[in-house]
């Protein structure tokens, strides 16, 4: 049974690698694919030595977008190198597991275990230890960037979502 996709991908799940460098993609995952979706997948470098994996209907819409930043800015073409660079396309086997290219398993720093952590339209891959110390570091200053990316004043600003 799909799950309705509107909302974006939920939850938070640990898998491990084999020693093929393939994982098993989680099932609580796969639920929540949109209707239609391929097997097919991009896996990139993310921000805080982490890997994004995006269907490939969401990298297409973010690849457009960046495709139209000027190249004649230095700092558009550094953040393309650092973003697009080892872009990968991943497909599941019939297994339901995707192997992990090595390059983009070694900047993220993951071993064995991994978090996969679902970011509404996109997936985060995590190494599970990095994963935790991130999340105890930065868990205590959560009020704080809530009120600074959603506006500390007396209005919601989620009031007519």
């Amino acid at each position: 049974m799909k799950v309705n996709n509107s909302i974006g991908f939920l939850g938070e799940y640990e898998v491990s690698i084999d020693a093929k460098n393939r994982f098993l993609v989680p099932a609580g995952f796969r639920k929540q694919l949109p209707e239609g979706a391929e097997d097919s997948f991009v896996i990139n470098r993310g921000f805080e030595n982490c890997l994004t994996v995006y269907t490939i209907e969401s990298w297409s819409k973010l690849s457009e977008q960046i495709n139209k930043l000027n190249d004649f800015n230095p700092k558009v073409r550094e953040f393309k190198r650092l973003f697009l660079n080892g872009a990968t396309i991943v497909e599941l086997d019939a297994a339901g597991r995707f192997l992990l290219p090595k390059p983009l398993q070694e900047f993220a720093g993951i071993k064995k275990d991994m978090v996969f952590s679902a970011q509404g339209n996109k997936i985060e891959l995590w190494d599970k230890e990095a994963y935790h110390n991130y999340i105890k570091a930065n868990a205590a200053g959560f009020s704080d960037l809530a009120a600074t990316v959603a506006g500390a004043d007396f209005f919601n600003p989620f009031e007519n979502i």
